[in-house]
């Protein structure tokens, strides 16, 4: 621990990246929907929590209705619809009563919508689909960290000072190559290259907003349930834009 901690490394962060990976090759293996609704259900209610904070929002009754939109998306059988639906049902509400702030649909978009697609992806392609996801997202964080330390010169954007252009273009083509060999066991190969390219650009953009918002909130993480590592939304931020594009791409191409 002593030497993780000469070279700069936090000991807390290797633990708790094993014991997360641990944690998904385990619910990977079960392969079963409703634990998979659970283990999705605990990190969108976390998420959300950590989302309001971002926004400013208080309002405790909004996380009731959070856990009975993802409650309704266990039973019904196209989770994503059920975010269009919400987005119906508080236009309407607000429109009759006049009474509801905007931003209080702000965690309605993100997390939630996320949520719902990785839960719609993972019961309409299975496990595989979410494999090739973490495959495309992890070698779009570990491309662009080496890359970046080792080339890196340019600014990427002002958003986050940290991140070059050379460390993005390194994680997109690592996310391509690596989720290239996942995603061809499952389609075509033209298919499975667009795809990991664009589902690896979001899973960068995914990461960029997540810091915007906690620029404009004025905090280092979205939490601190992780240790070494921050909130639920440091973690998956990335997954949160590429399981969209992922998803609307399967269903277009495949």
């Amino acid at each position: 621990m002593q030497w993780l901690e000469n070279k700069g490394i936090d000991p807390q962060r290797i633990t708790t990246g094993l014991a997360l990976l641990v944690g998904i090759v385990v619910i990977g293996f079960i392969d079963n929907f409703f634990l998979m609704w659970l283990v999705f259900g605990a990190l969108y209610l976390i998420s959300f929590y950590e989302a309001n904070k971002l926004f400013g929002v208080e309002n405790n009754t909004l996380y009731a209705y959070a856990a009975i939109l993802w409650l309704v998306a266990g039973f019904y059988p196209y989770a994503d619809d059920l975010f269009f639906i919400a987005a119906v049902i508080f236009a309407s509400v607000l429109a009759y009563t006049q009474e509801l702030k905007y931003k209080y649909f702000l965690p309605f978009i993100y997390p939630t919508a996320s949520f719902l697609f990785l839960l719609a992806m993972y019961s309409e392609y299975g496990i595989i689909s979410l494999a090739w996801l973490l495959v495309v997202v992890a070698g779009a964080d570990i491309g662009a960290y080496f890359v970046g330390k080792s080339i890196g010169k340019t600014k990427f954007c002002e958003t986050s000072p940290n991140k070059t252009l050379e460390g993005v273009i390194g994680g997109v083509v690592a996310s391509t190559g690596l989720g290239f060999m996942v995603g061809v066991t499952f389609v075509d190969i033209d298919k499975a290259i667009v795809i990991s390219l664009l589902s690896g650009i979001a899973s960068v953009f995914g990461d960029l907003f997540e810091s915007y918002l906690k620029r404009k909130a004025g905090v280092k993480d979205s939490g601190d349930i992780l240790p070494g590592h921050g909130g639920i939304l440091d973690r998956v931020d990335g997954y949160l834009f590429a399981s969209i594009i992922m998803l609307v791409l399967l269903r277009g191409l495949v």
